[in-house]
């Protein structure tokens, strides 16, 4: 019996040149084609020594937290799991200490790759937030408006710039140099072919946000103490200070922007019906549109956003939001981020957040587990008919071109590596890092799970959806959950310590012996640019249909079909050969491999695939 997806045939092509205007229901034509690059800027390259972070600009003064005393910048190519000079006096824990690290990568970096990028094949760049903040992750958003003063060339004449401003006021908004810098990257990626896309949280800012430190000082004066949500305000007559509100998650350094009109339950993990306040939400508007068409232009601009904690933020706001930012650029792409309905067991429906009127596609994690107990090996394994079932699940809720725009993630800055998620056979980002499992384990992984991350790469890139690379992983990096997938890249021009390794829990006091060489994987590097390749020069793996001929245990097959190609997609995940039926009085080539296929039967080898184009 055959099962099958029908995906609705669309006409592939490579150039930027897209139709004056996309539907407002449908996604933007590029986005099937994309194949992203999710950078973290301050851990992808340092390509200027000159605007290096200092303490006074990553200090959060309202909650006391500051940089150790004699902090410095971070050996780009140190053992990850030494501790600096400057923390050796502390007492802190590793993973908390690891917070204060910087590196330096900036947007010079990402500009001197460019042509890296190019040459792996990379066709849309996903930011992880540049906006101006003083933590390392920059979702504690201190400007919305500015890109990070440390990401560009002149963080001090950045600095008296914003000082002259209104921030409420974008008529006094000026373009600080890290801006221009920005806006210069996007200039040369987009004479690439290469689309970008920034990182926001609209749901919550920091406590260095200019909005909220008016509220620190004014109180219940303050013009901003509606576009947040503040239960008591202090009052000046007693000796305790009274004020409290309420930060995401209850962080406390995390002050959430005030939600309005809720009409229905709101639970994280569940779409609820709501709104933001308004006077964040016109300010939230104003900074998209300054991103989208820099001084009126959208040429010059930004190709969408990803919205970060999307479940956190109500319905009716992203309804608002697609409309505002499509009367700005109407090809411009919205992915949201959503995940966990139930922590750890039970993801998200994406239906609700796309459909046409809220989101075009969201980080679909919701295919990249099921696959990982396919082609890992885990602790609770999947078979090919439960993998498939698992699949058509997911693909069924959601119209048919919405799964080709899908942003198809394996791993992020929010979860390991997928070489470590591979080599670890525990429940999917439970437990997963040294710090809260000591049989975490934190080295290179061996030679079975590199084949079987390269199935299952050859999966995603044959699959329903555009698939998304996580920076360095096509470097051959490995590490844990947050923080341990954010160390700096491994650059081939570096030479790397070797990295320290054992299963113990990672603490202050903890002093690793057992260590791995480091260095960039050529070929892992060679196996991405390969699949790259295949998809981009194979439309039918972009709009084609997809159909499942063969799934019994640890076999696989599926079909790409449109009017022009079929392509045949082998997996053996066992450890032994299988054979596998070919049509008869067919030719095929192995896109793999070049190898030619005239017979009625595939053999492969344990853990091989194979990708067979049709021929005439």
């Amino acid at each position: 019996m055959k099962y099958c997806c029908l995906i609705l045939l669309f006409c592939f092509t490579r150039s930027i040149t897209l139709p004056a205007q996309t539907p407002f229901e449908a996604h933007p034509a590029w986005a099937e084609n994309a194949i992203w690059y999710q950078i973290f800027v301050e851990r992808f390259y340092n390509g200027d020594h000159q605007n290096d972070p200092v303490p006074t600009n990553m200090n959060s003064v309202p909650m006391n937290q500051f940089t150790p005393p004699g902090w410095k910048l971070s050996n780009w190519t140190g053992n990850w799991y030494s501790k600096d000079n400057w923390w050796k006096e502390q007492d802190g824990a590793f993973n908390n200490m690891l917070q204060y690290r910087r590196y330096g990568g900036d947007l010079r970096g990402v500009l001197q790759k460019l042509d890296y990028l190019q040459q792996l094949g990379i066709t849309a760049l996903y930011l992880n937030p540049i906006n101006d903040a003083p933590s390392l992750h920059k979702y504690d958003a201190r400007n919305y408006h500015h890109a990070d003063v440390h990401f560009g060339p002149d963080p001090e004449g950045d600095l008296a710039i914003m000082a002259k401003e209104n921030p409420a006021d974008p008529s006094t908004w000026q373009w600080t140099a890290a801006d221009k810098q920005f806006l210069e990257l996007i200039r040369q990626a987009h004479q690439r072919g290469i689309r970008i896309i920034l990182d926001y949280s609209w749901n919550h800012v920091g406590t260095m946000f200019w909005a909220w430190q008016d509220v620190l000082k004014n109180q219940s004066l303050s013009p901003y103490k509606d576009w947040f949500d503040i239960q008591r305000f202090d009052d000046p007559s007693t000796a305790i200070n009274e004020f409290s509100y309420r930060g995401w998650l209850n962080i406390p350094h995390l002050p959430e922007l005030k939600k309005t009109t809720i009409t229905t339950i709101r639970k994280g993990g569940l779409p609820y019906e709501g709104n933001i306040a308004d006077g964040a939400k016109q300010h939230i508007f104003a900074v998209s549109k300054r991103w989208l068409a820099p001084d009126g232009d959208t040429s010059k601009g930004i190709d969408g956003f990803r919205l970060d904690v999307a479940d956190h933020v109500g319905l009716g706001f992203w309804r608002d939001y697609r409309k505002f930012v499509r009367s700005v650029q109407p090809n411009a792409y919205l992915v949201g981020e959503i995940w966990w309905e139930e922590w750890p067991d039970r993801l998200m429906n994406p239906a609700p957040f796309t459909g046409g009127t809220v989101f075009d596609a969201v980080m679909f994690y919701q295919v990249y587990r099921p696959a990982r107990s396919f082609f890992a090996k885990v602790d609770a394994p999947i078979t090919a008919e439960q993998f498939r079932d698992s699949l058509l699940f997911q693909w069924n809720r959601l119209r048919p071109q919405t799964n080709r725009a899908m942003m198809n993630v394996s791993s992020t800055h929010d979860a390991p590596r997928l070489l470590s998620c591979f080599y670890n056979p525990g429940k999917y980002k439970y437990r997963a890092g040294p710090g809260e499992n000591p049989a975490y384990r934190t080295g290179k992984p061996d030679a079975e799970t590199y084949q079987r991350v390269r199935q299952y790469l050859v999966h995603l890139f044959t699959s329903i959806g555009a698939p998304q690379i996580w920076n360095g992983e096509e470097m051959g990096m490995w590490g844990g959950d947050d923080p341990d997938c954010r160390k700096p890249l491994w650059w081939t021009e570096f030479q790397f310590e070797p990295e320290s390794r054992n299963n113990g829990p990672v603490a202050a006091s903890v002093e690793r012996t057992a260590k791995d060489s480091v260095s960039f994987n050529q070929e892992q590097f060679n196996w991405y640019r390969r699949l790259i390749r295949i998809r981009k020069e194979n439309p039918v793996l972009v709009n084609g249909e997809m159909e499942f001929i063969h799934a019994k245990g640890k076999q696989l097959a599926y079909q790409r079909k449109n009017f022009q190609q079929v392509i045949l997609v082998y997996f053996n995940t066992d450890k032994v050969s299988a054979d596998f039926s070919l049509p008869k009085q067919q030719k095929y080539k192995d896109l793999l491999t070049g190898k030619l296929y005239t017979t009625g039967r595939l053999r492969l080898s344990g853990l091989q695939s194979a990708v067979l184009l049709r021929l005439p």
